[in-house]
Formats: structure tokens, C-alpha cells, sequence
């Protein structure tokens, strides 16, 4: 057995830990973005990175809590939609919204690993129950804290689901016209729906 393979087989030095790390990360969203969650085993990431499977487990534990730390670097871009709304007036945080979103999902670099986060949380509960942590924790409740309104988590959750579902029918399910709509068409009549959830009375 070579050095190099007695190294992947343990616990690396640290110098190298970084690196494994990263390397595992990516193999997970491939595995889980080609095969979904139910089909993707912590033996088949690990093999795809190069590494013992021992060594996953190492750095990340069980196969939910892989999934979660690959689901959380693949969100990160649509953390941005929480940076629109406190970025600015109140009174356009509709459109900053929903053109955010629209753009999120235009963009085939970030739309690849949403419908790989949108489908597994669809088809596994495990992997739901990720995604609505993700989600409650890192965007719907900083929204909500910036709005002023009693029912502030509300309107939040109200203004995710008009953008979710429409995402949903025209970038998932691909329902006509939805699916070859304008974008710019669409944000001009999607905007003053989400505005109204976030700042309406």
C-alpha cells in the first residue's frame, strides 16, 4: 500500500485537512445533485473524493449531517435574498425580492444545486428536514427581523412561498407558459404580491 493511500485511509495531517475537506464537500453536492439523497451513500462521497469513508465520518458524521454542510455551501447564494431586504427602503423590498430570487434561478451556475436541494427535499424527509432548518434559521427569521409587524415571521414565510412555488412551477415542473414567461414580465407582477405580504396591512 503507498504512502498516499495509507494517508486517505486516516486521519490526514492537518496541513492536508483543509483540502480534504473541501474535496469531500464537493464530491457530496455532485453525488446528491446527480443521484438525489436517497440514492447517494456516504461510501459512494467518499469514493468519488478519494478518500476512506472512515474519514467522512470523521469530518462530518452521519450521511443527513453531510448533506446539510454540502445543502448549507450550495444555499449560501440564496442568503443573498436576506441581504436585499435589509439593504435598502422598505418600500421596493418587494421587487429587491423577488428580482433576487428570479436571478438566483435564472442563473444555471446557482440554479443546478437548488433543484438538487428542492428535489431531495421533496423526495426524503431527512433531507426536508434540512432544508427547512436551513431555511427558517439562516433567511426567513433575519427577514422577519427586520420587518415591523406583530405577525413579522408570517408575512416572511408568506412572501418565501409565493416565490418558492412559482420557482417551483416554472424552473421544476416547467408548466407553459410559466416556463417561457419573460422574467422581467414576471417580476413586474410578482413584486407587488410579495411587497404586500412583507409591508402590506
Amino acid at each position: 500500500m503507498s504512502d498516499a493511500t495509507a494517508r486517505r485511509r486516516g486521519r490526514p495531517p492537518r496541513t492536508e485537512s483543509a483540502d480534504t475537506r473541501d474535496r469531500i464537500l464537493t464530491a457530496a453536492r455532485e453525488e446528491f445533485s446527480e443521484r438525489g439523497y436517497e440514492k447517494t451513500s456516504v461510501r459512494g462521497i467518499a469514493k468519488a473524493a478519494g478518500v476512506d469513508s472512515a474519514l467522512v465520518h470523521h469530518y462530518f458524521g452521519t450521511k443527513e449531517q453531510v448533506f446539510e454542510a454540502a445543502v448549507e455551501v450550495a444555499f449560501a447564494p440564496a442568503l443573498k435574498v436576506r441581504d436585499a431586504v435589509v439593504e435598502g427602503p422598505l418600500d421596493d423590498v418587494g421587487e429587491r425580492m423577488t428580482r433576487t430570487i428570479f436571478g438566483l434561478w435564472e442563473n444555471p451556475v446557482t440554479r443546478t444545486p437548488l433543484l438538487a436541494i428542492v428535489r431531495s427535499a421533496f423526495n426524503n424527509e431527512s433531507a426536508a428536514a434540512v432544508f427547512r432548518r436551513l431555511v427558517s434559521t439562516q433567511l426567513l427569521r433575519r427577514i422577519a427581523g427586520e420587518l415591523d409587524a406583530p405577525d413579522a415571521e408570517l408575512r416572511a414565510e408568506l412572501a418565501a412561498a409565493q416565490l418558492v412555488g412559482i420557482a417551483m412551477l416554472r424552473y421544476v415542473i416547467k408548466v407553459e407558459p410559466l416556463a417561457s414567461a419573460d422574467v422581467e414580465q414576471l417580476i413586474a407582477r410578482v413584486a407587488p404580491v410579495v411587497q404586500g405580504h412583507l409591508t402590506g396591512p
